[in-house]
């Protein structure tokens, strides 16, 4: 873009609102992405909200099971989790911490919670990889709530960047291949930010506390709670609070382009590469 182009402001080009859903052994949750109204959203697979009071909405947990072919990423806001895989690797989500987990060429993982009563909340994303790199050998970046800048970009406005940048900081994941965006947005009532977006990333706003308006004059609309935006033409990203304020996340990543397959907790780019990663993990592979 050059210095003399116009600002185009990003608008809501699509509203999507979630749908019940359950995975794992039962645990309830909230499909918004991944389901028939939104399959996908180049690079992002799947966005789940979990969140419930309620101990037997979740207590259950995420027993072994495998993936193939992309990423996942769990960002805790309430409660704790117990992660542990058929490699040996093993670690404690706690609130406001990230796990973003490459799956590669596949493991066996189990996700537990490690509370018997009070709020769990949080959010997990699947992110595609390129065939270059879905046979890649697993690996983790975690980090604490510690671990996760949290700036005041604006007046009344708090970011926790988990990935990407927000002025001078950055987060602490790094992904070159779709150059994610995820952040962690607090807007006090009436409180407004505006944010500049990677040039070409798919991108999409989820609130979950409150409502904002996105945009700019006649474009500017309402996105309320429980509803996701699939942001389009610009750049620039315009964010105003209402009167209760609001809190969402913001998340954007490069394009693929290549073919999906996906079958449950494989996606590759083939059917044969499907097939080829159920006998894979039949046969003690992964």
């Amino acid at each position: 873009m050059s210095a003399t182009a116009p600002i185009r402001h990003a608008r809501i080009a699509r509203k999507i609102r979630g749908s019940a859903a359950s995975d794992g052994a039962g645990v309830k949750l909230t499909r918004v992405i991944g389901a028939a109204e939104l399959p996908d959203l180049d690079p992002f697979l799947l966005l789940d909200e979990f969140g419930t009071d309620r101990a037997e909405d979740y207590i259950a947990g995420f027993p072994d099971h495998p993936h193939r072919g992309f990423e996942t990423v769990t960002y805790m806001l309430d409660g704790r989790m117990r992660h542990r895989d058929n490699h040996g690797n093993e670690g404690l989500l706690v609130p406001g911490s990230v796990q973003w987990m490459t799956a590669g060429r596949g493991l066996v993982h189990s996700e537990m919670p490690e509370q018997q009563a009070g709020r769990m909340r949080g959010f997990q994303l699947w992110v595609n990889l390129p065939a270059k790199d879905k046979m890649a050998e697993p690996r983790y970046q975690e980090f604490g709530p510690e671990r996760i800048p949290v700036v005041a970009p604006a007046a009344g406005v708090e970011v926790k960047v988990i990935a990407g940048r927000v002025g001078e900081v950055s987060g602490p994941i790094a992904q070159p291949a779709t150059d994610p965006v995820y952040l962690d947005v607090a807007l006090a009532p009436g409180a407004g930010w505006r944010h500049r977006l990677p040039e070409g990333h798919n991108a999409f706003v989820y609130a979950f506390e409150g409502a904002l308006t996105i945009g700019e004059g006649e474009d500017a609309r309402v996105l309320e709670a429980r509803e996701l935006a699939v942001l389009g033409g610009g750049e620039a990203l315009a964010l105003q609070a209402g009167d209760a304020g609001a809190r969402l996340i913001l998340v954007a990543g490069r394009p693929l382009r290549e073919p999906v397959v996906r079958h449950g907790p494989f996606v590759m780019n083939t059917r044969q590469e499907i097939m080829q990663a159920f006998v894979d993990f039949q046969e003690g592979r992964f």
